[in-house]
């Protein structure tokens, strides 16, 4: 039996990068996982590949989750465990970011969180209980300054997971709600981060292993070890928590 034998789990931006490594993880542990994204096409090669099941979503939308938790109280009968995964991470800082790209941002950061965190909750009460995970960052702990729409989201999912997790607790809930924090992770936003502003091609070096370990730059599987254990019966405890996975980069 695996460690989430049975758990029926949705992992948001599920196509590429951290949601799909965090979808591979949960079905190798046993898990039911629905992963959603914008990009259906990927989205949906990817949730046959690993005979996941597949449901395009845009998260800023309060009806896309409103859709989607219907299908899934339909197909499933109940919710054990949300990721809150999906995101973006334009470059600007803040002489330079427009209105367009920061309501984008928080729209699909902050609003997607909230529209997530509510519609899992109103599930998981029916089935007793469940885990959510917000996928936030070391942004939001240090900022970055070229990243000014991103570290503000990510600071406001921090704050919003503690609140939510205070309230499931004082409701007797039985819904643990915690935050994941990942600095440097090796994905496509990473590499094109590194290539705009330090221009470094991770992709185009010689042995780019080598140099992804020199720069303390992680893997996806590092951050999905991190979300099995959170949707797991072994972190039953952890409740509130900020987990950060970053080698130490917070701390130096």
């Amino acid at each position: 039996m695996g460690r989430l034998e049975n758990k029926v789990i949705i992992v948001t931006g599920a196509a590429t990068g951290l949601g799909l490594a965090d979808a591979r993880a949960l079905i190798a542990e046993g898990a039911r996982v629905i992963m959603t994204d914008i990009d259906v096409d990927k989205g949906t090669e990817e949730a046959k590949d690993l005979d996941a099941t597949f449901f395009s979503q845009d998260v800023s939308k309060e009806s896309s989750w409103l859709e989607l938790m219907t299908f899934v109280q339909e197909k499933f009968g109940r919710l054990d465990g949300l990721v809150n995964n999906a995101g973006i991470a334009p470059i600007a800082h803040i002489e330079e970011v427009t209105a367009e790209s920061w309501r984008q941002v928080l729209g699909i950061h902050l609003d997607g969180t909230l529209w997530g965190c509510q519609g899992a909750i109103k599930l998981m009460k029916e089935g007793g209980g469940g885990s959510i995970v917000n996928m936030s960052s070391t942004a939001a702990l240090i900022g970055i300054g070229s990243y000014l729409a991103y570290s503000a989201a990510k600071g406001g999912i921090r704050s919003m997971t503690k609140s939510i997790a205070i309230h499931c607790r004082q409701k007797k809930l039985n819904i643990r709600c915690n935050s994941v924090h990942p600095g440097s992770i090796n994905t496509a936003m990473v590499q094109h981060a590194l290539k705009e502003l330090v221009g470094k091609d991770l992709l185009a070096e010689e042995d780019p292993e080598k140099t992804r370990i020199e720069m303390g730059i992680g893997e996806p599987d590092d951050v999905a070890h991190m979300i099995v254990y959170l949707m797991s019966d072994e972190s039953k405890h952890v409740n509130g928590a900020e987990m950060v996975v970053d080698n130490g980069d917070t701390v130096i």
